[in-house]
């Protein structure tokens, strides 16, 4: 039987762990192909290895760091040749800051968030978009965070990127449908999901997991955080010809926390 994804090639940064390890396997699964790229590419290369072991030919792994646009133009060279195409960008990597109010911010901090966060997603578009007009239909998912539309106190940095991926997809999903290059561009939000990036949390409640997650759960109605594989199905919806009348979108994975 097909999968909802039979046929697509994808690549994810960001791949390795956390939501790309998600989104890595449940593409694989659903019959795409995966290049995952990261950072950490040995880690990449473990993940492409486990998926190829009981789907074989389906994944691949590179070193990418995302905010090298000399990087980003050999990877998503690299990764089309390896898939024969290209058909989905995820625009995954992203990091968070540590909690800090505006008099004792740093250029430092705005700086990494800023080309990790923000500044690869143009990269990413820029250089994989010919090979998705190529192998159009073809969709970009630029993964943004409920941080975009629902602002935090301490963390400027991250709530102004975020920001910026959400109206960055609005533009290319707006220059790609008025070329007519039958390329869609849509952004995800999620909320608290069960990932490192909540390792500071858990540390800050003295290394106990449930007590840090209890107390992020506390302002999402459905009092829960979230899981890898609640955005991984979004990205699979959205990387699946399923939303072929659907571009320029911003999709909440928050427990109903924006509802409010």
């Amino acid at each position: 039987m097909a999968g909802r994804v039979s046929g697509k090639t994808a690549l994810i940064t960001g791949g390795a762990g956390g939501l790309g390890r998600s989104m890595a396997w449940m593409l694989a699964r659903e019959g795409a192909r995966v290049a995952i790229t990261d950072v950490d590419g040995e880690a990449a290369r473990a993940l492409a290895a486990e998926i190829d072991a009981e789907i074989k030919g389906a994944a691949f792994g590179f070193d990418h760091d995302v905010t090298d646009e000399d990087q980003w133009a050999d990877v998503v060279a690299r990764a089309a040749a390896a898939m024969g195409g290209l058909s989905v960008l995820v625009n995954n990597a992203g990091v968070g800051g540590d909690l800090v109010f505006v008099e004792g911010d740093t250029a430092a901090n705005w700086d990494r968030q800023y080309q990790i966060n923000l500044r690869s997603v143009m990269f990413g578009c820029k250089h994989a978009m010919h090979y998705l007009r190529d192998a159009a239909p073809a969709s970009i998912v630029n993964i943004s965070s409920i941080a975009a539309l629902a602002a935090g106190p301490g963390m400027g940095a991250y709530n102004a990127t975020k920001a910026g991926v959400w109206m960055y997809t609005k533009t290319i999903a707006l220059e790609a449908a008025r070329n007519e290059w039958n390329v869609r561009c849509n952004s995800v939000h999620p909320v608290f999901i069960k990932t490192p990036i909540l390792d500071p949390f858990v540390d800050k409640a003295g290394g106990d997991e449930a007590v840090a997650h209890q107390k992020l759960a506390r302002g999402i109605p459905l009092k829960r955080i979230g899981e890898p594989d609640d955005v991984a199905y979004c990205v699979l919806y959205l990387a699946s010809d399923e939303s072929k009348f659907v571009t320029g979108s911003e999709f909440k994975i928050d427990g109903g926390m924006t509802a409010q």
